[in-house]
């Protein structure tokens, strides 16, 4: 594992350990953001902006409240001897670059070879959502997803692609429109061989 990047029961407990403003200290602080940005805070239209803005951030940011262990507790072994990839590709999502609080959106791709069974596969969506819903990277929202999936999981390889436009570069700073940023981890058997790793492009329709 990347030395960067926090096992997932390390983040755990570190987000545990922290004290979390009330919401009515959450709602008084977009007040002051939005004084500063240059408008009244008191203005009719912007009265219940804080409530709803503290509501959206509550979704948003819903995954700091997730543990990925309970989604992919159950597994299913009467697959008919079934040994070969299984991929989920073009799982959307949407997650906050950790920088400047603005969304990036994209599409995950996971692929894993089975070991002891396999998992329901609603739940690698639910994976994905679990970690995008938090402040994020894109490279280490890829290595979250992986490490759980192989903690949790225990496949022979795990593959994990995400495809995503951010918003901090369409936005702001460059003004790119259309850029994709891409990243992927291979875990496993996929890390090993570049024939499985191929397959796996393949199979998404990235070669």
């Amino acid at each position: 594992m990347d030395a960067r990047v926090k096992p997932v029961t390390a983040q755990a407990a570190e987000q545990s350990a922290i004290a979390r403003p009330s919401q009515s200290e959450a709602e008084a602080a977009i007040r002051v953001l939005i004084a500063w940005a240059g408008d009244d805070p008191a203005r009719e239209g912007l009265l219940d902006t804080p409530r709803r803005v503290a509501k959206a951030y509550g979704e948003f940011f819903a995954g700091y409240d997730q543990d990925p262990k309970p989604i992919l507790d159950r597994t299913f072994k009467d697959v008919g001897g079934y040994d070969d990839i299984v991929l989920v590709r073009d799982i959307p999502f949407h997650s906050h670059c950790e920088h400047h609080m603005v969304p990036f959106v994209g599409k995950a791709h996971i692929a894993y070879l089975p070991h002891d069974g396999v998992v329901g596969l609603s739940k690698l969506a639910r994976l994905v959502e679990v970690f995008a819903r938090r402040l994020q990277t894109q490279e280490n929202l890829t290595a979250q997803i992986i490490d759980a999936l192989n903690e949790n999981l225990g496949p022979r390889g795990a593959a994990v692609m995400l495809d995503a436009e951010h918003m901090c570069m369409t936005m702001r700073g460059v003004h790119a429109h259309g850029v994709s940023t891409v990243t992927h981890r291979f875990t496993g058997v996929f890390a090993e061989d570049r024939i499985e790793q191929d397959r796996f492009f393949a199979m998404v329709g990235k070669r």
